[in-house]
């Protein structure tokens, strides 16, 4: 007879299994992801912080908060504004029941 094989859970797995630290986590990465996408965005565009500014209407303070994750708070105006001036779409997709259900649990 076989034993069944056992799983070893990663220590980032017990961390998610937790919803404090999963919410922790949700919410910094999503300041993470937002400062890698502007930099990316940028570099690909090859535009400084001044002329983004510029061309999107919204302050460098702002985009150098976003960049070193010191914003917490980005309305979608100003999110938007960069996002155009980059040459990318901000798009707001329904998530499914499911999911959702979990992240009200948590």
């Amino acid at each position: 007879m076989k034993n069944k094989k056992e799983i070893v859970l990663t220590t980032f797995d017990r961390l998610m299994q937790e919803p404090k630290q999963k919410e922790k986590f949700d919410k910094e990465y999503g300041k993470f992801l937002l400062k890698e996408f502007l930099l990316e965005a940028m570099n690909e565009n090859h535009i400084s912080v001044r002329k983004l500014a510029e061309e999107s209407g919204v302050s460098t303070s702002i985009i150098q908060n976003i960049r070193s994750e010191k914003i917490s708070n980005i309305t979608f105006t100003t999110l938007n504004s960069l996002m155009n001036a980059l040459g990318y779409r901000v798009l707001i997709e329904r998530i499914d029941k499911a999911k959702r259900k979990i992240k009200e649990i948590s």
